[in-house]
């Protein structure tokens, strides 16, 4: 695992690291029409209306390194749905996905908690958040960083908008920086190689969730994840403390953790394209996916195969009820 770990990072920092950027605004149409001619060319890319792509995802979760054999089947531009099988668990497969505005998910979701009623009985209590609707919309944004790799454009499933932002020097050349903007706040940046106008990586940002604490007396944490924030803890209260002192120092903890958080520094994840062929009709598709977290990569697959425009068995888009 140490071995795949050095050799992942080594293929990460050369694909394309961004040492300085030269904002220059103005219309992202030209990178991305040449990034599409050599994708493939448009009526090709434009011809695609389903795709399927099999292939193997490692994962690593902690000290393990996890196999995941997938499934992606999409009918472009709203159906798409992931299938992953873990060899190694006796746990069946999962599949999540969306077909418009339907969520697709294997094992199903459980049913949102009903909401404790605060207003006055006289009052309708306001129906709770579906987190189905959060879930969609979390599955479409991969969805994007998916396809912008393979298609370089915008499905009417997840409008975006594109702007020519600059040029970052990398290792291999001089790469072009597309800003890419959809619904809300999702927002990322999209490099593409100057030279052969294929992509690059895609990378974003989002706030640190993680905070690990280091307690005196207690083993120093090993393994952190990604994007971590290790903080120094008081030591606890001992075994005769009372109730009393033991919530303060939980209130103590939770203070912690939340001031932490709250002057930490986005995390930037990153997801690389490479291996770039041609899959046999002229289009030209990335065999291989890296995702980095705040500069560790943490997972990477590879494609066996994508088979275009075939029939997809429509049960595979059947929405949670």
């Amino acid at each position: 695992m140490r071995a795949f770990l050095h050799s992942m990072v080594v293929v990460c920092l050369a694909a394309g690291v961004c040492v300085g950027t030269q904002g220059q605004g103005g219309d992202a149409t030209r990178i991305l029409a040449a990034t599409r001619e050599a994708l493939g060319g448009e009526q090709k890319l434009a011809a695609v209306k389903t795709f399927v792509a099999t292939g193997r995802t490692r994962q690593i979760r902690g000290n393990n390194l996890v196999p995941i054999e997938f499934e992606i089947a999409c009918e472009l531009p709203d159906k798409y749905v992931r299938r992953d099988e873990i060899p190694a668990q006796e746990s069946g497969p999962t599949s999540t996905g969306f077909n418009g505005e339907g969520l697709i998910q294997l094992p199903p979701p459980p049913p949102p908690a009903p909401s404790a009623q605060t207003a006055k009985p006289a009052l309708v209590p306001a129906a709770p958040p579906d987190p189905r609707k959060a879930r969609v919309t979390s599955i479409k944004q991969d969805f994007v960083r998916l396809t912008l790799g393979l298609f370089a454009t915008s499905f009417g499933s997840y409008p975006l908008t594109f702007t020519l932002d600059g040029q970052a020097e990398a290792p291999q050349g001089k790469a072009d920086i597309v800003g890419v903007k959809g619904a809300g706040t999702f927002a990322l940046e999209f490099f593409v190689n100057s030279d052969t106008h294929l992509p690059i990586m895609v990378s974003w940002t989002m706030p640190a969730t993680s905070v690990v604490l280091v307690v005196p007396g207690q083993p120093a944490p090993e393994n952190l994840p990604p994007g971590s924030i290790k903080v120094d803890a008081p030591a606890p209260p001992g075994a005769t403390a009372t109730k009393e002192e033991q919530g303060k120092y939980a209130a103590s903890i939770q203070d912690l953790r939340k001031k932490a958080l709250t002057g930490a520094k986005p995390v930037e994840y990153r997801i690389y394209y490479a291996d770039y062929r041609d899959i046999g009709n002229g289009l030209k598709f990335p065999f291989r996916l890296r995702r980095a977290i705040a500069g560790e990569t943490v997972e990477e697959t590879n494609f066996d195969t994508f088979k275009i425009n075939g029939r997809i068995d429509p049960r595979k888009f059947e929405v949670v009820k």
